[in-house]
């Protein structure tokens, strides 16, 4: 091939053909490489905080217990953000909200959030009778004084504070009575297993938990104390209505007795006010009777005479058979009968 005609092709050779490299570096890539130490600083400290955890979030309701090298310290972690030191430090959360222990029979399962659950308490009555006691405390442990107590009682502390006294003050109350005694005393005893419990829980060292409420749920008696408590109430409240039927008897014998009394008294008023009026007329017509002889004259009475003696004129005039008769003595006035009415009279006998 002739030289000029590879001069040629020589010339046409792409100019791509072979790579071209920049002859200096980037510049991302020359301040990544001067500040790669912080970055890996940064890395690490993440990485730190993901694996060793140097820190803790206390929530509230809670407190956090510093453990130092195996030693609690005295002072309590309040809810928020607290560091510590990693390997050396640890903290222990203690709930400090209303806790709850359950002394029954229900099937509940422990929620984690403060509710245990445990058997009914079985106490002898004051006769050896065996009865069982359901009851619910709520209480509360002292953030204050949470590292001490978790220091000296442990993490268990209810089961060294809260359940013995408990069993204890519950056995020591109901041993004073009788099983029969006991559903009729159930707000005494209550009251006496609070005060017994707040005295038991003061008697603690520094005091560390508040009691909050108790309450006596049940009383659960032997099958034969339960039939003689029925039997003891049937047999009082037919006693009870015995004597409200008894009462209602009497208060209604007493109000038909005030009634006849009333009414007794009203007839007497009545009797009284008749009596008392007729006193009166009797009274007043003799008085009246008094001032009529007191005004009679002797005028008076021939002048009366006179006057009477001219009606049986008068009366003689009209009927001519009349019979006249004189009062004993001849004196006035006469009085006379019809002869007519006589004969008829006498004519009816006659006939029967």
């Amino acid at each position: 091939m002739p030289a000029d005609m590879n001069d040629y092709f020589r010339k046409k050779k792409p100019e791509n053909s072979a790579p071209k490299f920049p002859n200096e570096t980037p510049e991302f890539i020359k301040n990544l490489g001067k500040r790669a130490g912080l970055i890996y600083a940064a890395i690490g400290i993440i990485l730190l905080f993901i694996i060793a955890k140097p820190y803790v979030i206390i929530n509230s309701g809670e407190v956090g217990i510093l453990k130092t090298l195996g030693k609690y310290e005295d002072a309590p972690l309040y809810p928020g953000f607290h560091l510590i030191m990693p390997f050396m430090q640890s903290v222990v959360v203690v709930d400090t909200k209303v806790r709850q222990m359950n002394y029954n029979k229900t099937e509940v399962i422990p929620d984690g959030r403060g509710i245990t659950q445990k058997p009914p308490i079985s106490i002898l009555d004051s006769r050896g009778l065996p009865v069982e006691i359901e009851i619910t405390i709520q209480y509360s442990l002292k953030p204050n004084i949470a590292p001490h107590t978790i220091a000296t009682l442990g993490l268990n502390w209810e089961d060294k504070t809260i359940n013995p006294n408990t069993r204890d003050v519950v056995r020591s109350v109901i041993g004073s009575y009788t099983a029969e005694e006991l559903p009729i005393n159930r707000n005494a005893i209550a009251q006496l297993i609070e005060q017994g419990m707040a005295e038991r829980l003061a008697k603690i060292e520094n005091s560390p938990i508040s009691l909050i409420a108790i309450q006596l749920r049940g009383i659960v008696l032997p099958e034969r104390i339960k039939e003689q408590i029925e039997r003891v109430q049937i047999a009082k409240q037919e006693s009870e209505r015995t004597k409200n039927e008894v009462e209602r008897t009497k208060q209604e014998a007493m109000k038909a007795a005030e009634k006849a009394r009333g009414e007794a008294e009203a007839r007497r008023i009545e009797a009284q006010g008749i009596a008392d009026k007729r006193t009166i007329e009797a009274a007043a017509e003799a008085k009246a009777n008094k001032l009529i002889a007191n005004s009679l004259t002797k005028p008076l009475i021939e002048l009366k005479k006179v006057e009477m003696q001219g009606k049986f004129n008068e009366a003689l005039k009209e009927n001519k058979d009349a019979k006249i008769f004189l009062t004993p003595g001849g004196s006035t006035p006469n009085i006379w009968l019809d002869a007519k009415d006589s004969q008829r009279a006498t004519a009816a006998a006659a006939g029967n």
